[in-house]
C-alpha cells in the first residue's frame, strides 16, 4: 500500500504493540516522527511508524487528510468522510505488517491526526485499543461508546485553534455513554505538544487501567 511514512522504530523482534502517529495540517510525517521517538523510547517492543496524510498542504514538503480552507462545522464531516476509507486503510495495512491486532494499536494524533484517530473509532469497529488525542477534537459527538477501545484527550488550556471547551465535551459525552475516557489539560498552552502533556500521555499508556478491567474485578 503505497503511502508517506516514516519508520520512528522497528523492533528486531516481532513487535508487540503497535504505534500510529497522525501529524497535523501542514505538517509532515518526519516532523511528527520526532514525537514517535518518545514512544519508542517507552516501548521499546513497538512498531512505531509516523503516517504522512494523503494530500499535499501548500507548497513544500508539507501533507493533510482533508482541505481547511474554508471549513465548517458541517463540511468537516463530509470531508473526513471521504476520506476515511484511506484512513481505516492504512491503520489495517499496519497492523496485517506488524501482525499486531487492534487491542495492541495505539493511534497517536495532533489536531487534524486527532481528528481521523477519533473518527476513525466512530467509522470502523475495533480500530485500534487506544488514542491519544493531543489538541483534538471529535467532527461530530458520538452517539455510541467504543466497546473496549480507550481514549485519551491531552489538550492545552488555552488552544485557540481546537477550543479546551471540545475536548471537554467530548470526553463528558463519552463518560454519559459509558465510554472509557480521560482527559488531561495542560495550563497556559496553546496548540502545542509540550513535555507535560508528552508526560501525561506515557503515564496514560503505561498505568491507564481500562475500566473493563475495573468492571470485571467487581
Amino acid at each position: 500500500m503505497k503511502h508517506e511514512h516514516f519508520v520512528v522504530q522497528s523492533p528486531a523482534t516481532p513487535a508487540e504493540q503497535l504505534i500510529l502517529l497522525f501529524h497535523g495540517v501542514g505538517d509532515n510525517p518526519v516532523a511528527m516522527g520526532e514525537i514517535g521517538s518518545y514512544f519508542a523510547k517507552e516501548f521499546p517492543q513497538a512498531l512505531v511508524v509516523s503516517i504522512g496524510g494523503p494530500f499535499a498542504f501548500g507548497n513544500g514538503n508539507g501533507r493533510q487528510w482533508f482541505s481547511v480552507q474554508g471549513i465548517t462545522e458541517d463540511n468537516r464531516v463530509q470531508r473526513i468522510a471521504e476520506v476515511m476509507p484511506k484512513f481505516v486503510e492504512t491503520v489495517r495495512y499496519w497492523q496485517q505488517q506488524s501482525g499486531v491486532g487492534y487491542a495492541a494499536t495505539a493511534l497517536v494524533g495532533f489536531s487534524q491526526g486527532s481528528i481521523m484517530s477519533l473518527e476513525g473509532l466512530k467509522a470502523e469497529p475495533k480500530l485500534a485499543g487506544r488514542v491519544v488525542a493531543f489538541s483534538g477534537r471529535f467532527a461530530q459527538l458520538p452517539e455510541t461508546h467504543f466497546g473496549e477501545s480507550v481514549i485519551h484527550f491531552i489538550h492545552g488550556e488555552t488552544d485557540a485553534v481546537i477550543a479546551l471547551e471540545h475536548a471537554q465535551a467530548a470526553a463528558e459525552r463519552l463518560q454519559a455513554i459509558g465510554g472509557d475516557v480521560t482527559i488531561d489539560v495542560e495550563e497556559g498552552v496553546g496548540h502545542a505538544i509540550n513535555a507535560g502533556m508528552m508526560h501525561n500521555a506515557l503515564e496514560r499508556l503505561h498505568y491507564y487501567v481500562p475500566q473493563r478491567y475495573w468492571e470485571e474485578t467487581m
